[in-house]
């Protein structure tokens, strides 16, 4: 799946403690009196505006609570996702370092080292331990989000009891073209941050920390389209010019999040309650093929204008998607193998997934192609119902195959959050 009527992003409301709304609406009253004749006040709102907007994107993400952070947060401009494999058989081990990375974490996401870099507190023959390279730089809204892979359910660790039913390993799709290289793991890790140094950096200290517990098995970053630059309510487009995700969960609506994205006890597996299971997948798109086919043909495939997002025949980008429609000739407006139509929940028992997608460019390939496409990133209470159902239907007939290659694949169990004094994984292991 690669495009869908979900979105990586979310309306996120830029004002802060920092700037009321009250004090706005006065400062653009003001300004609109002043600047009358000269247009100083339009400036000054804008100014004001902006720095808010850059307040809220330097601004820490509180890290405890009921839910992880990195889920239903609005989602940020990087990623930074690496997953790890067990380099040990004990299971007292793993909590050591999943206590560790937690405390770590808390630390990493006020945007503090991760530790010390005093002289005193450092032996002169070890190395700091921090790297330092975000020690001038903000919090940047950095989260931090944990999964557990199937494999990390196997005899190693006692765990096979322990192991939810939503927790199935993902099926063979038809045209999968997957690396195990870059697939699968025992554990995983979601860095999120509005700086990709910010992300990089907590990665860097959390692999640091686990050598010895744990081994990156695979990495992949992203981005999307940077916060402040452009229409910030306009849906981002992905590397085939496209408006990717118009109807996404709404963030808001704890009812929907209660629905689609937060596992239950009643699910099965108990400690689960709270958290949620991640599919990624590493989508490579042919962009050169892309780039040469005509724009009737792109916009057939999706089954959406490509400069207004509107639905084929319709105007704006939020007007109904209405699959009955029918063409003069009698075809239907929106083609059978669209991949709006295969991918909406209309056409999936009700199934919607919260998307957090990012954008990925990794150079070229041997034959100078863009090795570019989509990190699919998303959220919901069980694979099973959601992700697979879709993601069967979408590989048998979608159109969008032809320009468009799944490479990488893995599915995760995202536990709750921690409180004060807990730590990652606590209801699974405590």
């Amino acid at each position: 799946m690669v495009w869908s009527e979900t979105s990586p992003r979310y309306r996120v409301d830029v004002t802060d403690g920092n700037l009321s709304r009250r004090r706005f609406l006065g400062i653009a009253a003001g300004g609109a009196a002043i600047g009358a004749t000269a247009g100083i006040g339009v400036s000054a709102v804008r100014s004001h505006a902006v720095s808010a907007t850059h307040a809220a994107m330097q601004a820490p993400v509180a890290f405890e609570g009921v839910h992880q952070a990195g889920i239903a947060t609005p989602a940020q401009d990087r990623v930074h996702f690496t997953a790890f494999d067990l380099t040990v058989a004990d299971r007292f081990e793993l909590v050591a370092l999943l206590k560790e990375w937690t405390l770590a974490a808390r630390k990493l996401t006020l945007g503090l080292p991760s530790g010390s870099l005093d002289d005193a507190d450092v032996v002169a023959e070890d190395p700091p331990s921090d790297t330092g390279e975000t020690l001038d730089l903000p919090a940047a809204g950095l989260t931090l989000t944990i999964g557990f892979g199937p494999s990390m359910f196997d005899h190693r660790l006692g765990l096979r009891a322990r192991r939810p039913a939503a927790l199935a390993d993902l099926p063979f799709f038809a045209g999968d073209a997957l690396d195990a290289a870059i697939s699968d793991g025992d554990l995983c890790i979601q860095a999120c941050a509005n700086d990709p140094q910010v992300a990089l950096h907590a990665m860097r200290q959390l692999t640091r920390i686990g050598a010895g517990v744990v081994t990156p098995r695979w990495a992949q970053m992203g981005f999307l389209r940077t916060t402040g630059v452009g229409d910030p309510h306009a849906t981002p487009r992905n590397l085939l010019g496209l408006k990717d995700g118009t109807l996404n969960l709404d963030v808001t609506q704890p009812a929907l999040l209660d629905q689609h994205v937060w596992a239950s006890a009643d699910d099965g597996a108990g400690w689960m309650a709270g958290g949620s299971y991640l599919v990624s997948r590493r989508i490579r798109m042919h962009i050169e093929a892309w780039d040469r086919s005509a724009l009737e043909e792109q916009e057939g495939t999706i089954g959406r204008h490509k400069s207004s997002g509107a639905p084929l025949g319709a105007v704006h980008e939020t007007d109904t998607l209405d699959f009955a429609v029918k063409n003069a000739d009698g075809t239907p407006r929106v083609p059978v193998d669209a991949h709006v139509r295969l991918a909406h929940p209309d056409h999936n028992d009700g199934a919607h997934l919260l998307r957090r997608g990012y954008s990925f460019a990794d150079g070229l390939d041997r034959l100078g192609r863009l090795d570019a496409g989509l990190f699919f990133l998303a959220f919901q209470r069980d694979p099973r119902l959601q992700f697979v159902p879709i993601q069967r239907r979408l590989s048998r007939t979608d159109a969008l195959n032809e320009y468009i290659v799944h490479q990488s694949s893995g599915v995760w169990a995202c536990p709750p959050g921690v409180g004060p004094l807990g730590y990652w994984g606590q209801t699974l292991f405590g």
